[in-house]
């Protein structure tokens, strides 16, 4: 028998909003809450519109019932009217757009002439904008051309935009692939461009923001060609270095505003740690199940609310649980939505309309709806998880009160050690500056890659600085390799490859599988990245979309498809994947410490068949699938094997305890790092296969090449083993257990025992 819900919320009957407050008095009741924080409202600081504002643009704000600009509206104008670039970080909801679009219009105004390039993260944020902009064009009366240049961009249409566009709305990965290579197209554009706004800056960091740090220092060559030299406007959610990151992304100087003159409505922060349901093995309740239970009782009571979830099997798994619970008698159908990558335009867009219209009143999304989507007004957040970053975990707890006057926000921990840290130690993460945007746009791989498209789009002088770096030598090796030639002192593009059509900005290859129903008629339902593919689309996987289960039952690898049929299961599948590291080279080495290049090879090699509800496992399955590997950069800790065999336990105990330590390590590295989880990527070589190895844990950067994460966890060592070992010691659990070093018995005691011979410098 399941462990009932200490909120009992399973059973609450559906009816009319009943408000926020009422339910919170017994939230704050709930013995799972271990912390809460209340933000109190506060007024909004305002400044009269400046009259050297285009009279018309003034008309159009008192239309729209704004009479004053925020504070913060008002710098980001005089600094951009004053050629500086500008870098504007305040919270969701305080009106960042009107920093970029007020200097844009009033110069356009000045000067039809004039261009501005809109880039955006995805294309959801690019059409959101889109309907806005074209309202303000209208308004305005002057004819300006606002274009989006994407993907879906009809052929017979481009040459429009080309021509009349003024403000062109695009993405990073189209200035990459379709604008910069081809700027003989866009003369009008180039010669012209006076500003470049970059919206949501915080996330240009790890392997996509050095990516486009490259694809800016292309399009500075560019400008430079036809001409012109734009100004840089970004906005962004809170993040720690926000100037540090524009100015490396832009290699230019910026003029940071951060003080928010924006009102803000009160929220209520709830930190939820689910029951422990076995005291001796430690195990809590499924935080996916309680994150469903808080969801459904907000949802009951007709409070509009949006669900996080940290991982797209996730996000589809909620999908189902909660339309299960929402969804029967006569509440009517898809009250309950998932969002995420893989959706397929036609239907993320459906969902954003209902969404802003109040048909759908619950959404459950990945991090694909944490950026500023307009999704009307929601009240409260659940998050299903620590997202892994202090900044992401702000920005969703965000998407909740945007206009309406009070929100909530819950923070459901899942039983992994970052996740217990964060829920047991609230004060840290109310008291923490959200992480850093770190980049590496020197990463040698990257470097190389845009150095061939950046050739390919204009010749290169062979004394021309690219970034600042002479790259004569990687100019020469691209030589020997027959894709460029020297003539006089100029590099020229030899190769017949269209070097742009296969770099991705996003992740290590840029080849999606597309998911294709056969159930009836063949059709196109999602795609997914070639990453994830492997083990979310290998064959007998169970796929899920919108909370349906499509069984696959064929894997094309060179096609890049997958062929499903609609199955009625009561079981999902997560894939089993094996990790394999070997030392490249040792850069720097202290003690059982090192720092040095790493190769990485990955390999799905089984499944797991899950139960809805209980997760009992009801079976397996071995898969042979094609290995990832990458080059990178890694932290090691190695253990010499005769201090190893010398600790007091078995060599099973040993083997867990190792591995248990190692899971710990990983989890704590990445709140000291203040990086995303998935920025670091963990193994454990225990010397099984090879007699001679000695038992490693290796922490590396999860991104091909290195994305500067490891060298700065060499040096902080210390630091994240005594937290590690804290953690271990002050864990409820007896042996061992998921918010420690696992759940295998013994494994606690023999990490805590590896951690003394650390500490006291018994290995060497």
């Amino acid at each position: 028998m399941r462990p009932k819900s200490q909120l009992a919320l399973q059973d609450a009957a559906l009816q009319k909003p009943t408000g926020l407050t009422e339910f919170l008095g017994e939230l704050k009741k709930s013995k799972s809450v271990s912390g809460y924080h209340y933000i109190p409202p506060r007024a909004p600081q305002t400044v009269p519109i400046p009259e050297s504002l285009n009279i018309k643009i003034r008309q159009v704000l008192e239309s729209r019932g704004i009479g004053t600009l925020y504070s913060h509206q008002m710098q980001a104008y005089e600094q951009a009217r004053n050629g500086v670039n500008v870098a504007v970080v305040t919270p969701t909801a305080s009106g960042k757009t009107l920093c970029y679009n007020l200097p844009v219009w009033q110069r356009i105004m000045e000067n039809p002439g004039a261009r501005a390039l809109y880039l955006y993260p995805t294309k959801a944020l690019t059409y959101d904008q889109l309907d806005d902009l074209m309202e303000w064009s209208s308004a305005l009366d002057s004819g300006i051309g606002v274009y989006t240049y994407d993907g879906d961009t009809p052929q017979d249409a481009r040459m429009a935009v080309r021509e009349k566009g003024q403000i062109i709305l695009s993405n990073p990965d189209m200035l990459h692939k379709a604008i910069l290579p081809h700027h003989t197209k866009w003369t009008r554009l180039f010669e012209n461009l006076q500003f470049v706004v970059l919206d949501e800056l915080h996330t240009y960091r790890g392997v996509f923001g050095s990516h486009v740090a490259n694809v800016f220092r292309r399009l500075a060559r560019i400008c430079e060609f036809y001409g012109s030299s734009p100004q840089f406007i970004c906005t962004s959610a809170t993040i720690a270095n926000p100037q540090e990151l524009a100015e490396k992304l832009t290699e230019q100087p910026f003029e940071l505003i951060r003080e928010s003159g924006a009102g803000e409505s009160e929220k209520h922060l709830f930190f939820y740690n689910p029951p422990v349901v076995n005291a001796q093995l430690g195990i809590r309740r499924s935080y996916v199940k309680e994150a469903q239970h808080v969801a459904t009782a907000f949802l009951k009571r007709n409070i509009s609310t949006i669900v996080f979830a940290n991982s797209r099997l996730i996000t589809e798994i909620l999908v189902r649980y909660l339309k299960e619970s929402v969804e029967h008698g006569a509440a009517p159908k898809d009250v309950v939505v998932g969002y995420r990558g893989g959706y397929l335009p036609n239907e993320r867009r459906r969902i954003e309309r209902g969404l802003r219209d109040g048909r759908i009143r619950g959404v459950v999304s990945t991090n694909a709806l944490e950026l500023g989507i307009d999704i009307g007004s929601l009240d409260v957040a659940v998050l299903a998880g620590y997202p892994g970053t202090i900044a992401s975990t702000w920005q969703r707890m965000g998407r909740a009160g945007r206009r309406s006057g009070m929100s909530v926000a819950v923070l459901v921990a899942s039983s992994a050690p970052l996740d217990q840290y964060i829920v047991n130690h609230p004060e840290y993460f109310l008291g923490q500056q959200p992480e850093m945007g770190l980049i590496n746009p020197d990463n040698i791989q990257i470097l190389i890659s845009h150095l061939q498209c950046a050739t390919f789009e204009l010749p290169f002088a062979a004394n021309e600085l690219f970034g600042g770096h002479d790259v004569t030598e990687i100019l020469e090796y691209l030589g020997e390799r027959g894709f460029i030639h020297k003539a006089g002192n100029k590099w020229h593009w030899t190769s017949e490859a269209y070097p742009a059509d296969s770099v991705s900005l996003r992740s290590i290859s840029s080849d999606n599988f597309l998911v294709v129903e056969t159930t009836n008629e063949a059709r196109i339902i999602g795609e997914v990245d070639y990453s994830s593919a492997f083990s979310t689309l290998h064959e007998k996987a169970i796929y899920l979309h919108q909370g349906q289960q499509y069984y696959v039952h064929q894997l094309d690898v060179a096609e890049r498809r997958a062929y499903v049929k609609q199955v009625d299961s009561d079981y999902f599948t997560d894939a089993i994947t094996y990790t394999k590291v070997k030392v490249l080279e040792t850069m720097e080495t202290i003690a059982a410490h090192n720092n040095g290049e790493v190769h990485v090879a990955h390999q799905v090699v089984g499944f797991k068949k899950l139960k809805f509800f209980t997760m009992e496992n009801v079976g397996s399955g071995d898969l042979n699938l094609p290995t990832q590997e990458m080059h990178t950069t890694s932290y090691w800790l190695t253990i010499p094997r005769e201090q190893f065999e010398a600790l007091p336990f078995s060599p099973a105990e040993r083997l867990d305890g190792f591995h248990g330590l190692a899971y710990a390590f990983a989890q704590l590295s990445c709140v000291f790092l203040m990086c995303d989880r998935r920025d670091l990527g963990s193994a454990v070589d225990t010397g099984v296969e090879d007699q001679t190895f000695q038992p490693t844990i290796f922490i590396y950067d999860n991104y091909p090449g290195g994305i500067g994460l490891s060298r700065p966890l060499y040096e902080i060592r210390e630091q994240v083993f005594a937290a590690t070992a804290q953690l271990i010691r002050e864990c409820a659990c007896e042996d061992g257990c998921p918010s420690c070093v696992g759940p295998t018995t013994g494994a606690k005691e023999v990490a805590l025992a590896v951690l003394a011979l650390v500490k006291n410098g018994a290995v060497s």
